[in-house]
């Protein structure tokens, strides 16, 4: 079995010597459920991230997807937002075993990516369905970890630079913290977000539609669900600016959202995404343009 090094260098960066152990025990592991669920491999997907994800197909021929992540609390709360989805708007889980990180779920024939649609109005149409399709409230089972979680991120990005010396000033990163708690503030409650809902998480099934994948599965208000798909896709865009606005707008409009509180949830999460590249050594300053064109938009 081959297993890229760019792949092997993504998860020991992220995962240090735990994920070294579980990159070492990979093959055994896959070669065991494959075994153990009667499953054949087909060889894995292109766009390896953070799991090892490989298309299979069990003793009936039905093409599914097996994934192994390192096990840990994200790998077991994405089962359980798979679990509540129950295929609706989501592909749907078929087996897991947490204590390995293991899940199989419904491969999406023929899975090709909404990011390969080129009509912007189709793609924005698309991601609205999608994106009412998997509304649902809290699960009832286990812990799902709170948007409060994730913007500890942006203390974190202030400890790390304490003389406002990094390429994010201070002053920006207190007005995401102050629009983040005045979405907070009008929340009706927390919802389940799919919370990296974008265009390349959106597959096509010939049999049910457009339909979504790997969420992360995180508690907070829907408005913040919409932030991931308009900072999305905007490197090939002629003018990413006015991409962005119009997504704000038809979004704004087509959900019946407040344009002023979407724009403020969009400055508060996009900060944060870009204080994580940052501390991560990846692409920020696309991110950090549009949540400056996020503030402008909002004058």
């Amino acid at each position: 079995m081959k297993i890229s090094q760019s792949f092997q260098e993504k998860i020991i960066n992220a995962f240090g010597e735990e994920g070294k152990n579980w990159l070492d025990s990979l093959e055994e592991t896959v070669e065991f459920f494959l075994q153990k669920w009667n499953l054949t491999s087909e060889g894995p997907v292109d766009n390896l991230s953070y799991n090892y994800v490989l298309k299979v197909i069990d003793q009936e021929g039905a093409p599914l997807i097996l994934k192994l992540g390192v096990p840990s609390f994200d790998t077991r709360n994405e089962m359980v937002t798979v679990q509540a989805y129950d295929g609706d708007g989501c592909a749907k889980l078929v087996k897991s075993n947490r204590e390995k990180g293991v899940m199989l779920l419904e491969r999406l024939v023929p899975g090709r990516m909404l990011s390969e649609e080129q009509d912007e109005v189709v793609v924005m149409e698309t991601f609205i369905k999608v994106w009412e399709a998997i509304r649902r409230p809290m699960p009832s089972e286990g812990v799902t970890p709170s948007l409060n979680n994730w913007f500890e991120g942006l203390a974190r990005y202030r400890d790390n630079f304490p003389h406002d010396d990094g390429p994010i000033s201070h002053e920006h990163v207190e007005l995401a913290e102050a629009y983040y708690q005045e979405v907070l503030e009008t929340s009706t409650g927390p919802q389940l977000l799919h919370g990296d809902l974008h265009h390349e998480n959106i597959l096509y099934s010939q049999a049910k539609g457009w339909m979504a994948i790997d969420p992360k599965g995180v508690a907070g208000d829907p408005y913040f669900d919409v932030v991931s798909f308009l900072i999305n896709q905007l490197e090939l865009k002629a003018e990413p600016k006015n991409n962005v606005k119009l997504r704000v707008d038809t979004i704004s409009e087509q959900l019946g959202f407040d344009r002023q509180r979407l724009l403020k949830a969009a400055v508060a999460l996009g900060t944060l995404y870009a204080c994580w590249g940052v501390e991560d050594q990846a692409d920020w300053e696309t991110t950090y343009q549009c949540t400056k064109w996020f503030i402008e938009f909002l004058n």
